[in-house]
Formats: structure tokens, sequence, C-alpha cells
């Protein structure tokens, strides 16, 4: 029997609306990391028992907690760290080694766990560390559905002695995992392609291997030119954001060079997918959501397809010319599975580059997206620069533009906008943030979930000089109210 230690009250500040971020040494350590485990287990534990049933799945859930960690420096002892706190809470580990974030999803659900960590800080800066939390089935667990109880637990480190410490079994073995992602894929439709694929010396390097592999004992006509592939936690060659304007280069510049069909990079957890055309030209990640759905609608004729507020004209254009329903959602993981769930849709994206997929226990994925993408190249017979132009010809859009407030807060920002635009009698939308519609153009306007930033999205139907005016005119007015370029 474990002993009631003394765990004076600490405050544990790397609590996010959706995860744990911090910086290390800061907010975020082995001790942090501990009773982060501990108060997880402990809550999952004692909210379960044997009867019940995974998500989707009447199989009973094991009194377990899979767990694994990105190639960062720190992430391997913050998980050690953890698996010390779940079996000190009695609670079984699964320790699945080295991961993305979605082979944890994944394993949660494929192992029928009680819930699933991957210790991750994705595309944060070296300093940084944090984890990724999902409860039974795979499912989000975010601060208004139990992640405010973790973080109460922990800090006040309420701890329940224990009978029995729970036990550590490693399984690395990915195989039912890339069995999985290859099913999304019929292998046999798959055409001649040369791909670039930027691993960031992340986390991904290894799946990628394991995917190759798999194409190419099924004869599938794909080659594969590997950027930054050796997973490394010092990140020789940048942090892996493709987000940022200078980390595209080596992809792009991969591309010309090898006279490649696409691009693909991720971030350091994988868990995000970003393309590039023959051109070495970045795609928006709104118009691979449209893409994407296209691909599900020609495989699932009235599929439901879910997407948030921020870009929406190609993509709803898009599941109406495919037969599909339309189903959106404000911004955000665990609002979109939600929907999802609630809808049984298919398919969810948003233009952040996060994918969410029905078959994959409404998860996120950055693997299926590329393999996805390769596919419909295939069946379609254009390049991924065709599919795409068209689409940005018909309903071209501003990309994602931050701002930095240095007078109004968000709240007025928004009310003071819509005050501005109110005699031209918009159609107005708060689902997420401020989206007004003007017929031939809209714009939606949000405050950042993650940082002290508004970002502002504009689009236009077929019209490029009137989205250059429009952008113009609300950058201008938001200068004028204090707002600055991020």
């Amino acid at each position: 029997m474990t002993t009631s230690l003394a765990f004076p009250h600490k405050s544990i500040t790397s609590f996010k609306a959706y995860d744990i971020r911090g910086e290390l040494g800061v907010n975020l350590d082995e001790d942090i990391a501990y009773r982060i485990g501990r108060a997880f287990a402990q809550i999952l534990g004692n909210t379960s028992s044997n009867e019940d049933k995974s998500s989707d799945s009447d199989t009973p859930l094991r009194r377990c907690i899979v767990i694994g960690c990105d190639i960062r420096d720190s992430s391997d002892s913050l998980k050690q760290a953890t698996i010390r706190g779940i079996v000190d809470a009695g609670v079984d580990v699964i320790d699945l080694g080295m991961t993305g974030t979605e082979e944890v999803y994944f394993a949660t659900s494929h192992y029928h766990a009680l819930g699933g960590i991957e210790v991750t800080a994705s595309h944060n800066p070296i300093n940084y560390n944090g984890l990724k939390l999902v409860r039974e089935g795979s499912r989000p667990i975010s601060a208004d559905s139990g992640l405010a109880q973790i973080q109460q637990v922990a800090e006040q480190g309420d701890f329940q002695p224990v009978t029995q410490v729970g036990q550590v079994q490693q399984l690395l073995d990915k195989i039912a995992y890339i069995d999985h992602l290859m099913s999304f894929i019929d292998t046999d439709k798959l055409v001649p392609l040369k791909i670039v694929i930027n691993s960031g010396n992340g986390s991904a390097g290894p799946v990628v291997d394991l995917l190759e592999q798999r194409l190419q004992q099924a004869q599938a006509p794909i080659e594969i030119i590997k950027v930054h592939h050796t997973p490394d936690g010092s990140f020789p060659n940048g942090i892996p954001n493709p987000m940022i304007l200078a980390n595209r280069d080596s992809t792009k510049q991969a591309v010309l060079d090898n006279q490649a069909d696409l691009g693909i990079a991720f971030d350091g957890d994988f868990d995000r997918c970003f393309l590039f055309d023959a051109k070495g030209e970045f795609v928006e990640g709104s118009y691979v959501v449209g893409m994407l759905a296209q691909a599900f609608l020609q495989k699932h004729s009235g599929a439901t397809i879910v997407y948030d507020p921020r870009v929406l004209y190609n993509t709803e254009a898009i599941i109406a010319e495919g037969g599909g329903k339309a189903a959106i959602s404000k911004s955000g993981h665990s609002f979109i599975k939600q929907v999802m769930r609630e809808s049984g849709a298919i398919y969810g994206g948003e233009m952040s580059a996060h994918h969410y997929f029905r078959d994959f226990f409404y998860c996120d994925s950055g693997m299926i997206p590329w393999l996805l993408t390769i596919e419909l190249l295939s069946t379609t017979g254009k390049s991924l620069g065709e599919l795409v132009n068209e689409r940005i010809a018909a309903y071209p859009s501003s990309g994602e533009i931050n701002f930095k407030l240095t007078k109004a807060s968000s709240d007025e920002i928004l009310s003071a906008i819509e005050s501005h635009f109110a005699a031209e009698s918009p159609v107005k939308n708060t689902l997420d943030g401020l989206s007004l519609d003007f017929g031939d153009w809209r714009f939606n306007i949000r405050a950042s979930n993650t940082e002290p930033l508004i970002r502002l999205n504009i689009e236009t139907k077929a019209d490029a000089q009137l989205l250059a005016q429009k952008t113009a005119l609300i950058k201008q007015w938001l200068a004028e109210q204090g707002a600055q370029l991020a």
C-alpha cells in the first residue's frame, strides 16, 4: 500500500484551454508532470469501472493509460515523471515510446484504455514542452470537460492512497496503427508520383518510413524524397513549424530541386499536415479542407463534412457540388470533434491544418491527409496545383492575418467593427468571433484561443481585386484602433 504523502499546494499555470503547455523550469517540470499524471489517473480511475465500455465499442475498458512522447530532449524525462504519477495512482501504463500525438489517439482506442497522454510541445520554442490528454475512446479533455478538475487535484496534491501501484508495459509496435492509416486509401488506384516529405527532425520520420515500406510492398509507384528526416530533439534545422514563412523554404526548394509532384511538411508531433504544389507554393489550409472534402464525397456520396467559419465559401461550394451535407462548428478540436460525433460526419477540417476523421476515432491526423491527397491526384488525373488553383480563382481568400491589440480589447474591437459595417446590412454570425457576409465577400474576426491576438480572414467570390481592396480597408481600420500586425 502506498502511503499518503504530503503534497503541498502548488500553483500550476501551464494548464490552457485544451492542453497543458509551459516553459521548462518556469511552469513545467518533472514534479508538475508527476502531479498531472497522478491526478489524471486518479480521476479517470475513480470515474470508471470494469463494466464501463470504451467509446463507440462494446469492449470493456482496461484500467490503463497509454503514453508517448515526442523527440524533444526534455520529453522522455517528463514522460517518466508522468508515468510515476500514473502508477502511484494504482493505474497501469502502456508506454508507446517516441510517438506523434495521433499515435496516442489511436492507441487509446485500440487498447481500450482509460485515457492517453502525449508529452509534446509540438511547434513551440525549444525551451517549452507540454501534455495533450484524452479520455476513453480518444475523446478530448478541455477546460470544461475535466481539465480544470485535473488541475485542481494536481495543485492541491489531493492524492488518494492506493493498495497496489500500477504496472508499466512497453509496446513499441506500430503495425496496427500503420494498418489503420493504410485502410484510408486504395493503393491499386495510385499513379506514379514523386513526393517530398519534410519531417522537420520531429517525430514523423519513423512513421513515414513504415508507410513508405507499405507502399513499396503494395507496389505503389510512389517515390518519397525525405528532408530533415532524422528525429533530433535539438532541431538543427529549426523548430518544425511550417506556419512560419521562413520554415517553408527547405520544403519548397526540395520540391523544385527534385521536380516533385508535391511537398508535405509536418509540425513536431505531426498532428498537422501542410502541402506544397509542384512549384513549391504553400497551399493555404482552407483549400486543403475543401480538397479533402472532395476526396471523401467521391467515396461517400451524401456524407456530412464539418468545417469552421473562418473561411467557408470554397468548402461549402465543394460540399454542395459533391452532394454532401454541411455542418459548421466553432474552431478548436473539442468543438469540431463534438459536432462530428453529433452529426456522424465522415470528415472535419480547420484551416489551421488540423484534419479530423470519423474512422480515426473522430481525431486529427497528419498522416491521413497526404495519403488521401496522393489518391485524389491519382483518381482525378490533376496536379495539386490544378486542383487548388481552380478553387483559389473561384474563392480567393486573404489567409489568416494576425494582430496584436494595444488599446482596445478583442471584445471592443469586434463590437466596433460590427458597428462600422452596420449600414451595409451584412448577414451576421457569432458562432466563432464575428462573421459578416456581404454577399460577394465576407470576413471573420476572432480572438485567438491560445495567444493574445485577434485573427482576421477575408474571402470573396471570384474577385481578387475586391479581396485586395477589402483587406487593405480592414487592415487600415484595425490600425486606427491600435491593432498592430503580429
